[in-house]
Order: structure tokens, then sequence, then C-alpha cells
């Protein structure tokens, strides 16, 4: 049955189309405006004869040929119609078989005819291990559907939303889930951490006070923290930032992202950042002159690999804030203005760039 209501839809949108063209169009043809000049042409020839301007053996030769051009021009006007007509038919009757066995053909090749139904009420019912991202949303969805007021889906919902890059959904759901539930650490810093998603990774003033706020009264908040340390290298206040992130390290030294957390700090403040190595702690360990030369030699190479593959985004913030380190802001504006020119066509790059020139007071 499935098949036949197939073939028949199939068919109704191919007549819908091709009908249209098989009708003949409704027009004056050349033929009707022939009789027409044919019909004047033996009035004023029957006039000529009555004002004997013509004899009337000359008047039926003249009518006699007059009419053998009018069956000419009809037998060529009625030939392209006819010939019309017949590519029209053709052509819908090409579309009836090829269109449908095309699509056959595809379907049998790349499709799973085999398959049986599984109508999303059935993937709702499975096994929540089982399930996929997409059909866990839906399925929460579908809860909130009846029951609108229940503030844990909605909390739910936002974090799954962020993984699916649907931020303004994600940035609802935290805000819904606020409103139903309540202030806690948890749902502000959630509430924050969209704002940002959705301002492309800058930490907006409203998402700086959901974050203000999550930490309030001495609760610990993680991300909060995180993106509050984040928010003060944005506005350019650097002392700032190393203050909020060394306390969180204080305060959660053994999260999952400790070690980058290091790193970062290690980088904005100056420190020599691979010290963890043998080569780091080599070069810590020499005299202030000979360290420096070193590093500036360190920078030079990175200088050199960058001008012949200038792709390298990561590269690129590291030698400006090594020439900042170094305390050469003028070679500092020059790696940002090349940074912009070789990666001009990514918006992401281009948005980092900008925000590390603003951290570093390099704008201008």
């Amino acid at each position: 049955m499935l098949w036949i209501i197939f073939a028949v839809l199939t068919g109704i949108a191919i007549f819908s189309v091709l009908w249209p063209l098989a009708r003949a169009p409704k027009r004056q043809s050349d033929v009707e405006r022939d009789i027409a000049f044919y019909e004047e042409r033996l009035g004023e020839i029957d006039r000529e004869v009555e004002r004997a301007l013509i004899a009337p053996e000359d008047a039926k030769a003249v009518k006699a040929e007059a009419a053998r051009r009018l069956l000419v021009s009809a037998d060529q006007d009625k030939a392209p119609a006819q010939a019309s007509q017949t590519r029209i038919r053709l052509a819908t009757a090409l579309g009836l078989i090829l269109v449908p066995a095309v699509a056959l053909g595809l379907y049998a090749r790349v499709g799973h005819p085999d398959w049986p139904d599984l109508p999303l009420q059935a993937r709702l019912n499975s096994d929540p291990a089982r399930m996929d991202l997409a059909t866990a949303i839906a399925k929460v969805e579908a809860h909130l559907a009846q029951n609108p007021s229940e503030g844990r889906g909605y909390e739910v919902l936002a974090p799954a939303y962020l993984r699916m890059g649907r931020v303004d959904d994600a940035v609802r759901a935290a805000s819904t889930a606020l409103r139903l539930l309540g202030d806690s650490p948890e749902r502000l810093s959630l509430y924050g951490e969209t704002l940002v998603a959705a301002a492309q990774g800058v930490v907006t003033k409203e998402a700086q006070e959901a974050f203000t706020k999550a930490v309030a009264n001495g609760a610990l908040a993680p991300k909060a923290s995180l993106y509050l340390g984040l928010a003060a290298e944005q506005d350019g206040d650097t002392q700032r930032a190393l203050a909020i992130w060394r306390k969180l390290l204080a305060d959660v030294p053994n999260a999952p992202w400790t070690e980058s957390l290091r790193q970062k700090i290690a980088a904005l403040s100056g420190e020599a950042g691979p010290q963890s190595t043998p080569e780091g702690a080599a070069i810590a360990a020499m005299p202030e002159g000979d360290r420096d030369a070193v590093i500036r030699s360190m920078v030079d190479r990175l200088a050199a690999r960058l001008a012949q593959n200038g792709q390298d985004l990561e590269g690129w913030l590291r030698l400006v804030r090594a020439y900042k380190v170094l305390n050469e802001a003028d070679k500092a504006r020059t790696a940002l203005g090349e940074a912009r020119r070789n990666l001009g066509n990514d918006p992401a790059a281009t948005a980092r760039i900008d925000a590390l020139a603003h951290e570093l007071g390099l704008e201008g």
C-alpha cells in the first residue's frame, strides 16, 4: 500500500508540472489571420469586377491563386504545432518512466527498505543509556511540553543545547531554570556560561553579574571563578585575573582543567612556562643576561617560523605575549598586524587576536 501511495503521489507531481505544457496556447493562429486576409481579398476582387477593372475570367484565376496560398500557409502553421505537441507528449512519457525509476534505483542503492519503522515515540521510550544526544533532548522537550513548570528539565536541557550548538535555546533554558528553581551557584554559573557562548566568548556585563552572584558569600563555584578571571583579562586587568585564578587553584587543586589554568597563569604573568621540562629548568637556572639571550633566540625562531607559515594562531598569540614580556611593544603590535593579515578570513581567530590586543593594552 505504501508503494502504491508513493507511485500515485509521484504521478500527481509529474502531471502537475507537465500538464500545463501539453495544453495548446489560446491565441489567434496565423491560419485565422490568413483566412481573414483571404476573405478581404475576395471581397476586393468582387468589387473590381463590378467596376469593370478586371475581367471575370481573370478574377477566377486570382481567387484560385489566393486559395492556394491559404492552403500552403495552413499546412506550414500546423506542422510546428504538431511537432511541439509530440515533443511534449514524449517528455511527459519519459518523465513518468524515468523519474520513478531513478528515484527507486537510488533508494534501493543507498536506502534501507528492509529496516522496520522507528517512530519518534519508540525512540523516546528506548533505554536512556542507549540514546543519542538529539533523542535525549527530544525526550526532555516532549516531557516539558506536558509539564512546562518543571524547572529541572530546563536545567538539564541548557548544557545539552550548548553541546549541540543551539546557543539561543541554551540561554532560554538556563534562564527558565533560574526563574522556576531559584538561584544557586551552579544554575547562575550555567546561565552565565550560556551568555558567554551567545556573545562568542566575550564575558558580557550580564554574564559577569551572574558569575559574581554565583560566588557571593564565599560560595565555591569554580566555573564562575574561571569566567570572572577571563572577564578581568578581557578588561585588561591582568593582576585581578591572576589573583582570581591563583585563588581558584588553591581552592580546587586537582580539577581536570588545573594544568591548563596553570599554563594560562604562567603565560599571563610572564613566568617561565616550561620549567617542568629539563630545557625549561636549564633556562631558568641561567644568569639573567644569558637567559634573556636564550629567550630572545627562541622568540626569533618562532617569528621566523611564522613568517614561513602564518596560519598558526597559537604561535602568533605566543609571539605577541613574548614580545610584551620582553617590553618590545612595537614588535608586539607588528606581530598583531601580521596575525590579522594572515588569519583575516577566520572570524574566530580574529576575535582571539583582538581580545589579546585588548588584554595586553596593545590596541590602536
